[in-house]
This record gives C-alpha cells, sequence and structure tokens, in this order.
C-alpha cells in the first residue's frame, strides 16, 4: 500500500461524490472495482437518507443491486428517490453513477418496526465462531485491492460449492467519515461469491449480475460469517446463496444470480 494511499475504501469528495482508493480494487479486471465496498457505500447512503427523511420507524429489511456494466474504477455520484412512498411500507431507489454511467440501481424496503421478541425465531443451522474457523480460506486467492483488504478464516469442511467462513477487515469505508453500522457490516457480503467456488476461476468465470440481501435481525458488529452454497445449472447460469452471520447467529440471507463462462485458452 502507497503511503498516500487512504486505510479507506472511499474518500469523500461532497455532495454524494466519492472516489475509489486501491482499497478498493475489484477481483476480475484490474481496472474495476469489487461489488462489495460499493454496495456498503450505497447502504451507507441510504441509512443516511433514511434518518434525515425518515422518522426513524421504519428500517431495512431488503437490499437488491442490478449491475449494469462493470463496475469502473472512476468516481461514484450517488442519488436517491422514493418509489413507493408510505407510513408503514416504502420503496426507495438509490442510483449509483460511476465515471458517468449509470452502473448500479439498488432498491430497498423499508418496513414498520415493531416488537416482535415473543414470537422471534428460525430454523437456520448456527455457524461455527470465528476461532473455530482457523483454516485459510480460499477466499484469499483472489487477486485485486478488495480481497487483500480483508482477512477471511473457514471452518473445517469445505468443498466445491460448499464452505463456511468469517470475514472481517480494518479499513474504514470512507475516509474520515463515521459509516453507518449496517453499511460496516454489509461491505463485506459480496465476498460470498468467491467463498465456496465450485469450480477454478483459472478455467472459469463466475461473476454476479446482481446481490440481494435479506434481513430479519439487525447486525451487530463488523464480522461477517457467511454459510455459502453454490450451484451451477447446465445452461450457463448459477446461483450463489448464502446465510449471513454476526457473532450472535444469523442474520439474514444473501442471494446472487452468477453468468458461467469458461475462460478462454490462450
Amino acid at each position: 500500500m502507497s503511503a498516500a494511499t487512504p486505510n479507506a475504501y472511499f474518500v469523500s469528495l461532497g455532495e454524494d461524490r466519492y472516489m475509489p482508493t486501491a482499497h478498493a480494487g475489484g477481483a476480475w479486471r484490474d481496472d474495476e472495482l469489487h461489488l462489495a465496498p460499493v454496495a456498503g457505500l450505497v447502504i451507507h447512503h441510504l441509512e443516511r437518507w433514511r434518518e434525515q427523511n425518515l422518522d426513524g420507524s421504519l428500517i431495512f429489511s431488503r437490499f437488491t443491486f442490478e449491475v449494469l456494466g462493470q463496475i469502473a474504477r472512476e468516481e461514484i455520484s450517488i442519488s436517491t428517490e422514493v418509489v413507493r412512498p408510505g407510513r408503514t411500507i416504502e420503496l426507495v431507489e438509490a442510483t449509483a453513477v460511476i465515471g458517468g454511467r449509470v452502473t448500479i440501481r439498488a432498491r430497498a424496503w423499508l418496513l414498520q418496526k415493531s416488537d416482535t421478541a415473543d414470537v422471534a425465531g428460525h430454523e437456520f443451522a448456527a455457524m461455527p465462531s470465528i476461532d473455530e474457523c482457523a483454516e485459510d480460506s480460499t477466499l484469499m486467492e483472489w487477486p485485486g485491492g478488495f480481497i487483500a483488504s480483508i482477512t477471511a478464516h473457514q471452518a473445517p469442511g469445505r468443498r466445491p460449492g460448499r464452505a463456511r467462513a468469517w470475514i472481517v477487515s480494518e479499513h474504514a469505508l470512507v475516509e474520515g467519515e463515521a459509516a453507518q453500522p449496517l453499511a460496516e457490516y454489509t461491505k463485506l457480503l459480496d465476498t460470498a461469491n468467491g467463498v465456496a467456488v465450485r469450480q477454478e476461476p483459472t478455467d472459469w468465470m463466475f461473476p454476479n449480475v446482481d446481490l440481494t440481501l435479506h434481513f430479519f435481525a439487525e447486525p451487530s458488529g463488523t464480522a461477517v460469517g457467511l454459510d455459502t452454497r453454490v450451484a451451477f445449472g447446465s445452461q450457463g447460469v448459477g446461483l450463489t446463496n448464502s446465510v449471513m452471520h454476526d457473532a450472535n447467529g444469523p442474520v439474514g440471507t444473501i442471494m446472487q444470480s452468477t453468468t458461467l463462462r469458461r475462460v478462454p485458452k490462450a
């Protein structure tokens, strides 16, 4: 890392504009950004918008990111509009313009917050603690600035298409700016597609064209646990499905639709 490179993924330029640092670099190409920190940045923007425009009774339950093209390593500008207003249910959309091109459209549902502690429960399996996941994750074999910025350890028993791993990062989301807690957690979630690879990325490319996050509990802390399964279909389409955990247990699910392509041989 250069001495001039901030210990963060983005630098704020003001007016909802950001410049990525080398730490946000993608895994497939040198001139692109990894979706993970960009998604975290968009959620940071949406959380700030929620605090400024709503009364606090609505909370985010789902985020869907549609990736409309290569995520260029250029300036990012984010804007938000209300698609479906409401007192108990609201749908908002954030648009990320990167290098002058609309690159990501993210929609998020906000739902009425209420006390349902007496009926809370789930059927998701527990995940080994961080201390029990001592093996170096194969995620760390990927290239790019973002992967170099994180630490990942997996539980024993990994096999192609199935793995459990914990991901952490000491890098801030935005230099000198206190990021929203949800954004600090979500900035690591797009790593799910590289946790449990089914085929070697030297032979196959399987980039995801979307990222959908469903939450049933508010995550705490910044360590992300991923209980991941990867499926490849017979017609060039794949699916990565993960249960996301914090230190207290499962908090939601991740879905990623992937396009499967053979790596051209020289």
